[in-house]
């Protein structure tokens, strides 16, 4: 991660702190705002558009078919009868013509329709993916954002605490009740706590970037989990019942299941090469000839016209396509073994990842347990170090240990709690569950 100059990350931060602070946004109020903007979203919205009207087109074969046709035409004759002197002329025929059709038996057209409408189908399963992929990482740049925070917030207090430490080892050394390697060593982590300040800033600045890109708007201001945190509990606490719902319900799941499906139907549609096909139609026109028809008269300039109308049933049956059918339908039934195999290895890797989704949210939960049980320990040690440094039984870096120790702790605690947070969402997703509405219970732990 590139390190931003300080003078920059400060007014950034303090410009990003101010806007924030009048306005902080709840989880729902980002999402809102990253649904209408995110290109990913908008980019699978548009699909779904177009997939609808793929099936509109194909349900044009099923429909009747109307055309209205005209043409003109300018042509010369030369008649020779016998001994007569050669006779030439010329004249213009003028035609036009209404035609219809519908189709009564076209199979692969109903197919086609048929498929039209799976695809659609698909491109609203595609759809709901990437919502759910928009929510996870929506969620991952709110929490992001408040991790860095308290990163920065729990340095700065650990900072101030090694000052205090600073001052008080230099004002032993003084009057002589302690040496030089006590300011040394507090020196040293001062030094080191304002350096890892200086991190904590910039990583807080490219974390609040990211998730203004994400949604949209510029100073985005996360709101913090109001206190005390009381984190959501994994219900059903039973990986296989994560698992079946993942393999029923995921999107990619589904789609694989509905490409299959559409692979059959293609298959289906190419053996219906070998059937004829029935049409009915239907045509009224007429032709006129200004100038005369020759065919009918041969006194030019004598004016006729003809109107036809018909209606009938055509049959239209292949015998022979140069082995064309059989080679599609090999084709088609290959790509039914691919379609399958894809399906195959989509169940794999949504139970796998569902898998480990659902252990990493209960190791998530354990961590917290653990590290709220830390925190308290940590706190303890630490004033037992004060407390033992003050009587002269503990020296200067233990009690800089107990401090890092503690802020670390603390750190982490958050992390920890953000990413179980998180976790549960990716958990809902990993099973095909994810909805906007699996925002609520989490939204309504943020500070009001």
């Amino acid at each position: 991660m590139p390190l931003l100059p300080r003078r920059f990350r400060c007014l950034a931060l303090a410009a990003a702190l101010a806007a924030g602070g009048a306005q902080a946004q709840t989880l729902m109020q980002l999402y809102d705002t990253a649904h209408a903007y995110d290109a990913a979203y908008q980019s699978a919205l548009a699909q779904v558009q177009a997939s609808q009207a793929r099936a509109d087109q194909a349900r044009a074969g099923l429909l009747p078919q109307v055309a209205l046709q005209a043409g003109a035409q300018r042509n010369w004759l030369d008649t020779h009868l016998g001994s007569t002197s050669p006779g030439s002329r010329g004249y213009s025929v003028l035609n036009g013509a209404l035609v219809g059709s519908q189709p009564l038996y076209r199979p692969a057209n109903r197919i086609a329709w048929d498929q039209g409408r799976k695809q659609a189908e698909l491109a609203q399963v595609q759809l709901g993916g990437a919502e759910q992929d928009l929510i996870v990482r929506l969620s991952q740049g709110y929490f992001d954002v408040l991790a860095a925070e308290d990163a920065l917030r729990f340095v700065g207090a650990l900072k101030a605490a090694v000052a205090e430490q600073l001052a008080s080892a230099k004002r032993n050394f003084e009057v002589g009740n302690a040496t030089i390697t006590d300011s040394r060593e507090a020196q040293a982590r001062f030094d080191l706590a304002r350096a890892q300040e200086i991190a904590a800033e910039n990583d807080l600045l490219v974390k609040r970037l990211a998730l203004d890109q994400l949604v949209g708007q510029a100073g985005s201001q996360p709101r913090p989990l109001a206190q005390p945190i009381v984190l959501p509990v994994l219900r059903p606490d039973n990986v296989e019942a994560w698992v079946n719902q993942a393999l029923e319900q995921h999107p990619a799941v589904v789609q694989t299941r509905m490409a299959l499906e559409l692979a059959r139907m293609e298959t289906a549609k190419a053996r219906t090469g070998h059937l004829p096909t029935v049409d009915l139609q239907a045509s009224v026109g007429q032709t006129r000839y200004p100038d005369g028809n020759p065919s009918i008269s041969a006194a030019p300039y004598t004016r006729y016209r003809a109107t036809t109308a018909g209606i009938g049933v055509v049959l239209n049956w292949p015998l022979y396509a140069g082995h064309a059918i059989e080679n599609r339908v090999r084709e088609t039934l290959a790509l039914e073994d691919k379609a399958r195999a894809d399906l195959d290895n989509a169940q794999r890797t949504v139970s796998q990842a569902t898998r480990a989704a659902f252990f990493g949210v209960q190791s998530g939960l354990g961590q917290v347990k653990a590290l709220e049980a830390a925190e308290q320990s940590s706190l303890t040690a630490l004033q037992a170090n004060q407390l033992g440094y003050q009587v002269g039984v503990r020296i200067n870096i233990d009690v800089l240990n107990a401090q890092s120790q503690l802020y670390q702790t603390r750190r982490d605690l958050a992390r920890a709690r953000y990413d179980v947070l998180v976790g549960l969402l990716r958990l809902r997703q990993a099973s095909g569950a994810l909805q906007p509405a699996d925002l609520l219970p989490i939204n309504q732990l943020l500070a009001q």
